[in-house]
């Protein structure tokens, strides 16, 4: 090449991983996720550790997989990041960028894609349950992924916050298996995609 050759600028998104230009940016103050988002993205992983009991490995371990190492490095910043959620017992007040945010929604439908055949069957076996009249504990399987998150809910989450003192056990459940519709939601086509549209529905004029 001459010496006299221009220089070509650097493009900003070399370093970017792929799978994050999937995703839209949403026209949002700042280009930081809402308090509503922050709190349905780390419900939905929470859902995901109650049916995979490896747990935030298993994120990381999606992470590299999917090239978002640089986002989700470790432990510690998985933690951090979802600790943007309002609820928890560890809020952080640090803000979650659109790049944060993209990378765990697309390390959820990585992994609700892996427990897809699971996550199918528990939402059949409800479905039984609830056409026969029965309680959650008349299937094993069910019951244990619910217990499971009842379990990490309350864990994780600050019990002197109003929205987190109003679930009782019946309204933990009801929340288990409505994330259960959401991760199943987000396994088909475009499931990424959709969950990330669905996730800004009212937040975006």
């Amino acid at each position: 090449m001459s010496a006299e050759a221009p220089l070509t600028a650097p493009d900003p998104t070399r370093s970017r991983p792929a799978i994050l230009s999937r995703l839209p940016d949403p026209k949002l103050p700042r280009g930081e996720c809402p308090r509503r988002v922050r709190q349905e993205i780390d419900l939905l992983l929470l859902a995901i550790e109650a049916l995979d009991l490896s747990g935030s490995e298993a994120m990381l371990l999606s992470a590299q997989e999917l090239g978002l190492t640089e986002i989700l490095g470790s432990r510690v910043v998985l933690w951090r990041l979802r600790a943007t959620n309002p609820l928890r017992r560890s809020a952080q007040r640090d803000p979650l960028s659109l790049d944060e945010a993209k990378a765990l929604v697309a390390v959820l439908a990585h992994l609700a894609r892996q427990l897809n055949l699971l996550i199918r069957q528990l939402l059949m076996a409800q479905e039984v349950l609830a056409r026969r009249g029965l309680p959650l504990d008349h299937h094993f399987r069910l019951n244990d992924y619910v217990g499971r998150f009842r379990s990490h809910f309350r864990a994780r989450m600050n019990p002197r916050r109003a929205a987190v003192a109003a679930y009782d056990d019946d309204r933990l459940a009801q929340l288990a298996l409505e994330l259960l519709e959401r991760l199943l939601f987000c396994t088909g086509t475009a499931g990424m995609e959709r969950l990330w549209s669905g996730l800004f529905d009212g937040e975006v004029a």
